[in-house]
């Protein structure tokens, strides 16, 4: 029989039954750090996923709380330091993906008015950036974490 958490995106990417672009780039204090899972249209969107299935942000157990904010920080730096982007907006919606995600979307001089803050989620099929522009930017913030 299946469980409830068996068609979320998101517990399928933590049990590691669901491979984001890249994989998963890190794992500490109950947080995955991966690539959006679905088509990106900005080199370097990613995802900050709790590990144990949560509603939202109100719902993460107390060590995920503490860890949230130094590891998005962390992040953040990153892809400014690697990738060149000149904000790095962090969006935590939760509308059609009921499991706790923060996508840390990075902004470049050169994207367009109509993919800057919210407009990134109505991004077209043809913005989709090719595969490997999306794991090239992915290893590059890698690298650029610590301990990377």
């Amino acid at each position: 029989m299946a469980g409830p958490d068996d068609a979320c995106l998101a517990c399928r990417i933590v049990r590691g039954d669901h491979r984001p672009p890249g994989g998963v780039l890190r794992l500490e204090g109950g947080l995955l750090l991966h690539a959006l899972a679905d088509p990106t249209p900005l080199a370097g969107w990613l995802v900050i996923t709790s590990e144990r299935h949560a509603r939202a942000w109100y719902d993460l157990d107390p060590p995920g709380l503490a860890a949230l904010g130094p590891a998005a920080a962390r992040v953040m730096r990153a892809q400014r330091e690697a990738l060149g982007a000149e904000h790095v907006y962090a969006f935590a919606i939760g509308d059609q993906l009921r499991h706790f995600h923060l996508h840390l979307v990075p902004r470049y001089a050169d994207t367009p008015q109509r993919l800057r803050g919210r407009g990134a989620f109505e991004a077209r099929a043809e913005d989709a950036l090719p595969a490997w522009r999306v794991v090239a930017a992915i290893e590059s913030v890698r690298r650029a974490l610590p301990g990377g």
